[in-house]
């Protein structure tokens, strides 16, 4: 069946459950997911780094690729910035902002790094050393003030902080030191932006680790204020963990600030989003399309800031293939969440149908909705295929050519 064939049936079906088809698209063509610099760079295991052809060796090599990832697109706009790894060697981020631009690009959300130096070996804002607290502080202020430079409005804060071994340091003693030491930041915050503080339950700490999961940031995030808020990783979670009711939770609170896509199997994985459990991306859309187009008016503006962001480690694939690829799996997640018949969904709970209620969903789920993001795409003026078009653009070729195969990994400027 053709494009168009199968476009017309898969119209006359969400019509038939009253779902509206140019509303789905108008929030389609509205969809926006933020591309990580780091992604674009060689990256590795904690065993090895494997160089890839063409692979990012500076930040405006990196802007040229995310260009090229929204060029293929059409809803990855922005690029998020790591510190120091993203610093233009004349410290000139308006320049920086300046050339994403010109390539069709903004600069994103601002994450620190307070976890690669040696004297960050005991830690950052929890360190027992005063001395490097006020270092880890320094570096995050003068990310606020880089904020101010690039017009993001985001600052992303993970921390590696924790211990190795019982009675290493007083835990109590670090959640205050976090606690003094985000409000510091917090308070310092350029007028439009906000602080989105991660999580992660272990690694690189074996024992106990400073912000160990979302009830430890929601914490912080309430006593700091309303600019303060969570952001989810997908693989910072324990197996087995709920994200979508995490989600759900966070979204009732107005606390949800934003994601950083990926998908693991057994840890922190990073892997191509949706490439290990795509139910569970839909599951999670579903609860922000629900909030989204809820009649609760604090869900629907926090679900409506959210910021959609992909945090991957492209180890043993390509960059931007697998960048594309993650962002598709984006699309088609947020669009089998668009066509939940929710009237039909709510009536089925009402009624204490659990297998109805449960297939509601399934069936939003196991729907191809691939023709109408063809369609989507094509009226955007971006490939109906994005991962063919990409194959076929020789940019690969072109960027391996001039480039070469760089041997640093984690995305340094050079």
């Amino acid at each position: 069946m053709n494009n168009s064939a199968a476009l017309e049936v898969l119209v006359d079906s969400l019509a038939g459950e009253g779902i509206d088809v140019e509303f789905v698209k108008q929030q389609l063509r509205a969809q926006h997911i933020e591309t990580p610099s780091w992604g674009y760079a060689n990256s590795g295991t904690r065993f090895k780094t494997f160089p890839h052809p063409g692979a990012a060796r500076t930040t405006r090599e990196k802007i040229d690729d995310a260009a090229m990832v929204h060029q293929m697109t059409g809803i990855a706009s922005s690029v998020a910035l790591h510190i120091p790894w993203d610093k233009p060697p004349d410290n000139d981020y308006v320049a920086l902002r300046q050339y994403a631009q010109a390539q069709g690009i903004t600069l994103g959300a601002i994450n620190p790094n307070v976890f690669q130096d040696e004297i960050y070996k005991f830690g950052s804002l929890g360190n027992p050393s005063a001395g490097t607290r006020e270092l880890a502080l320094d570096h995050i202020l003068e990310c606020c003030e880089i904020m101010t430079r690039t017009d993001s409005d985001s600052l992303s804060l993970w921390f590696a902080d924790g211990t190795n071994y019982a009675g290493q340091d007083s835990l109590r003693a670090r959640k205050r030191r976090f606690e003094e030491n985000l409000k510091v930041i917090y308070e310092n915050l350029p007028a439009n932006g906000r602080m989105l503080i991660e999580y992660k339950f272990f690694e690189p700490a074996f024992y106990s680790t400073d912000v160990p999961d979302w009830g430890t940031s929601y914490a912080f995030s309430i006593k700091l204020g309303d600019r303060a808020q969570v952001l989810v990783d997908l693989g910072h979670h324990a197996q087995g963990v709920n994200i979508e009711q995490i989600v759900a939770f966070l979204l009732d609170e107005g606390n949800l600030g934003g994601f950083h896509f990926n998908n693991r199997k057994y840890a922190d994985d990073d892997l191509i989003v949706g490439s290990v459990n795509p139910y569970e991306l839909f599951l999670i859309y579903n609860e922000l399309t629900d909030a989204a187009q809820s009649d609760d008016e604090p869900a629907r503006a926090t679900a409506e800031r959210v910021a959609y962001m992909i945090d991957q480690s492209h180890n043993v694939e390509g960059k931007l293939a697998s960048m594309i690829l993650s962002v598709v799996n984006c699309q088609e997640a947020y669009a089998k969440s668009l066509i939940v018949p929710r009237a039909k969904w709510r009536a089925a709970q009402a009624n204490g149908d659990v297998i109805a209620a449960h297939q509601v969903l399934n069936d939003a789920f196991r729907t191809d909705v691939r023709p109408l993001l063809r369609q989507v795409r094509t009226e955007m003026g971006v490939p109906a295929d994005p991962l063919a078009a990409y194959r076929a653009s020789g940019y690969e070729a072109k960027i391996a050519a001039e480039r070469g195969t760089a041997q640093q990994a984690g995305g340094y400027q050079s």
